[in-house]
């Protein structure tokens, strides 16, 4: 990526949709007065959610949103990098599998029959990935939703030719910043913010919920100590899969915290 790294001068920007919910999508509409500078520094060439005219590529930036789910999706995720210059996969679906990647752990078959009145319709992957996991990808915005603050500065520091960096901490700290008492201490709830990514402004343990990981995880996680920690306050290790799988299964460090008690819940 740092080779072609340079000031782009109204880089053309498309935000492309796989299988989600589109949420990451309205994080882009919900930036509010930044929108407005934003529409003035690039030219948004394609971004159905917002706009009627199509044009197509090759595009300075692609933010693309939702999993790898269907044998299309894998043909178009190629297509969309083949014809782009920064490829940024953006929300929990497109960067880790998203929900629906709970099926990467089940029978596919017996779940859309359980859904389909008739199931040969679906055409879906066994699998629901990532797009890291078919076409190199020069950026991952995490969360669900992203953080729109992040993603403004994602833009931005390609628009100054900048390699785009964030911090990342653990939800901890926000709580910390936030003046919040830990729930996973004082509530004994299994809250995954000590292994979570920074930017969703601790939102679950601010209203005394657990934090769900959402937004991944963060460097570094110890997973392992973690889950040790877990083990302690009483969760069964079925219990403690599901909170590793449950919206980012895909992400390294999550699938090493899975597996290490994978086979003790079944």
């Amino acid at each position: 990526m740092q080779n072609r790294l340079r000031a782009l001068q109204r880089p053309r920007l498309a935000v492309h949709k796989f299988t989600s919910c589109d949420g990451c999508q309205l994080t882009i509409l919900d930036c509010e007065e930044a929108l407005l500078d934003l529409a003035l520094a690039v030219d948004i060439a394609f971004f159905p959610e917002a706009r009627r005219q199509f044009e197509p590529g090759p595009y300075d930036i692609s933010f693309v949103e939702g999993s790898v789910s269907t044998p299309v999706e894998v043909e178009r995720t190629q297509r969309i990098r083949d014809s782009t210059r920064f490829f940024i996969p953006f929300g929990a679906c497109a960067t880790a599998g998203g929900i629906q990647a709970l099926r990467n752990f089940a029978d596919l078959e017996s779940m859309k029959a359980s859904v389909y009145p008739d199931p040969t319709i679906v055409a879906a992957l066994a699998t629901s990935t990532p797009h890291a996991a078919h076409v190199p990808v020069d950026f991952e915005l995490q969360g669900c939703p992203p953080n729109r603050h992040q993603l403004i500065e994602v833009i931005t520091q390609l628009l100054l030719g900048r390699q785009p960096r964030l911090p990342s901490y653990s939800v901890c700290l926000e709580c910390k910043r936030r003046g919040n008492v830990c729930v996973l201490v004082a509530r004994e709830l299994p809250c995954m913010g000590p292994v979570t990514h920074d930017g969703c402004g601790a939102l679950c343990p601010s209203y005394d919920r657990a934090c769900y990981g959402c937004f991944g995880p963060m460097d570094d996680p110890q997973v392992d100590r973690f889950g040790k920690e877990l083990e302690m306050r009483g969760l069964s290790a079925s219990a403690i899969v599901r909170r590793f799988r449950q919206v980012t299964p895909y992400k390294d460090a999550f699938v090493k915290g899975a597996a290490r008690y994978a086979d003790k819940g079944s």
